[in-house]
């Protein structure tokens, strides 16, 4: 479990098959490795690996292949990554909930800086990964929160469906992770916030499989459905 602050930058190497090899010599570096050992998780551009070795400035790491076919992990040599130890208990929760397991790849359409912010609009992943779109999309929402490229950002707005949204990235966060370094048509790792899909699939289902107990409620057929005033008559609020 990660939060979506970002730590640290790395520069990713493919050692050729599912091995990776993490260099990590920024001045903010000693926050990954400290303490970094083997069988350690740490986020990749939003992506959960585990250390399999530790280097004096780095580590290795392999990814599944099912880890490759939805991440756009070793699509760019020497890519400039996204580094964030997993969350310990007791520490603070700046961010929000994010799990390290990706849900599509989405694209960088614009970026314009602002007075105060940079604004940035990405798109749901293209027809080629039109299956993961489905399972991505209902779950941007506005003001809701979304992981893109291990970093916690809020939806500042979105389409009805979810094929675009838009953020609004401080200076700070800008500066300090590789969002400063994509381009439009840039490939990005997307991860919706978890509670969402919790609450999403229970909302969907309850009434379905458990007919007698929810008999008064109605089913859920669409995000649209999900009113404050539904959820004040059902308990949830």
């Amino acid at each position: 479990m990660f939060t979506g602050l970002i730590q640290s930058l790395g520069q990713l190497k493919s050692l050729g098959n599912d091995r990776f090899q993490i260099s990590c010599t920024s001045s903010s570096s000693h926050q990954i490795l400290h303490d970094l050992a083997i069988g350690d998780s740490v986020a990749v551009d939003g992506v959960c690996l585990t250390v399999v070795s530790v280097l004096p400035q780095g580590f290795v790491a392999i990814a599944s292949p099912e880890t490759l076919r939805r991440t756009n992990l070793g699509a760019f040599p020497d890519a400039i990554v996204n580094l964030e130890t997993s969350l310990r208990a007791g520490s603070k929760l700046g961010g929000h909930f994010v799990t390290g397991h990706v849900d599509a790849i989405g694209t960088l359409a614009t970026s314009t800086q602002t007075a105060n912010a940079w604004e940035m609009r990405f798109t749901a992943p293209t027809a080629i990964y039109s299956g993961w779109q489905r399972q991505i999309a209902p779950y941007i929402v506005p003001k809701g929160s979304i992981a893109v490229n291990g970093i916690s950002l809020t939806v500042a707005d979105c389409d009805a469906d979810g094929n675009w949204f838009e953020v609004a990235v401080i200076p700070h966060s800008f500066d300090e992770t590789n969002l400063r370094y994509l381009q439009p048509g840039s490939l990005v790792n997307l991860e919706a916030d978890i509670l969402g899909k919790y609450v999403g699939k229970f909302l969907r289902s309850s009434y379905q499989l458990h007919p007698e107990p929810w008999e008064k409620t109605p089913a859920i057929n669409s995000l649209a459905d999900i009113t404050p005033e539904f959820l004040a008559e059902h308990g949830f609020i």
